[in-house]
């Protein structure tokens, strides 16, 4: 469904926006939030201290808690509030992006938190790399409190792809979450925004259909704090392989995205991106102690591929310590 057909009904954005809308564009986030009000304040806080941040666009999901009081409590001319009527995130970030004035768009989660010069680091690679559509970096993980929790620095030298990413990405995908990057404004009305449908792995299928339309560059630099707390850790403690297949699906019945792959590439990679999400199925059950579980998983990406076996496996084994 196209961005601007699936918003034509969209709530209009709250009166606070004015003044933020006659500033020049440069960035949006946008920061879709539902009963987020332990996080809010401090991830608007970090989006704000951003140099290049032009607008921060906060849409509530039909919070039920005090979100939109924070929110609203806090004065600053480049935040905008919109209310929606608990639509999902997906919903949530395509009316916020409908909204949006900046060349490029950030898609910020309520509980996460940018690190200090995030957004000007995107922008100096987006320059260098003038056709790419959307630039990403990493992040590194935090508790509840915001201490660090995560080892991910330790694999600073390792180097995500640049150029045109649409092959790799399509077997897994290895950017994760949309604090890490920016991504043209016109270049994602275009592709359409995140499918609705979907209920996981709804931003997988957006980046896929970008990396269709053009170049990804990558910067080596953590540049975001992701937050697991209890919200986010039991739900992602109940999903299982099965839960992420429709997007599978999606990914590999989308015809702009088929018509970018090699030919005769699209079952190798379906496979891969199954093997992928089993194995991330897999790391989340670790984290848990359900290692029963975990190994279960393994089960299921040998029977996929014997070959990919080892790779999952270190993979998983990683994730016990925090990598």
């Amino acid at each position: 469904m196209p961005l601007t057909d699936a918003m034509l009904d969209a709530p209009a954005t709250a009166p606070a926006a004015a003044d933020a809308r006659a500033m020049p564009p440069v960035v949006s986030v946008v920061i879709p939030a539902k009963n987020a009000a332990a996080y809010i304040g401090e991830t608007i806080a970090s989006a704000l201290a951003q140099a290049d941040v032009s607008e921060v666009i906060v849409v509530d999901d039909g919070s039920t808690d005090d979100t939109v009081a924070i929110v609203r409590a806090i004065r600053d001319p480049r935040l905008c509030l919109t209310i929606n009527d608990a639509s999902g995130v997906s919903a949530a970030r395509n009316l916020g992006a409908r909204g949006a004035r900046g060349d490029w768009l950030m898609f910020l989660d309520a509980d996460d938190r940018l690190r200090a010069d995030a957004v000007t680091t995107l922008l100096t690679a987006a320059k260098a790399a003038p056709r790419a559509v959307l630039v990403y970096g990493d992040y590194n993980t935090i508790d509840s409190a915001g201490r660090a929790i995560g080892r991910r620095g330790l694999l600073k030298g390792r180097l995500k792809p640049s150029g045109n990413v649409l092959e790799r990405l399509a077997g897994g995908n290895f950017i994760v979450n949309g604090g890490i990057m920016l991504i043209r404004t016109e270049a994602l009305r275009t592709t359409g925004g995140f499918d609705v449908s979907l209920r996981y792995c709804e931003d997988w299928h957006c980046w896929c259909r970008l990396a269709a339309t053009g170049e990804f560059a990558y910067v080596p630099k953590l540049l975001l704090d992701y937050r697991l707390h209890t919200a986010n850790t039991m739900n992602a403690a109940v999903r299982t392989p099965q839960d992420f297949f429709p997007a599978v699906a999606r990914v590999f019945d989308d015809e702009l995205i088929l018509g970018k792959l090699p030919s005769g590439a699209a079952a190798r990679l379906r496979q891969a991106a199954e093997i992928h999400l089993v194995t991330y199925a897999a790391t989340q059950a670790v984290r848990f102690g359900r290692y029963r579980e975990a190994l279960g998983y393994l089960g299921m990406v040998g029977r996929r591929s014997l070959m990919a076996m080892p790779r999952s496996a270190i993979k998983i084994a990683l994730s016990y310590f925090g990598i």
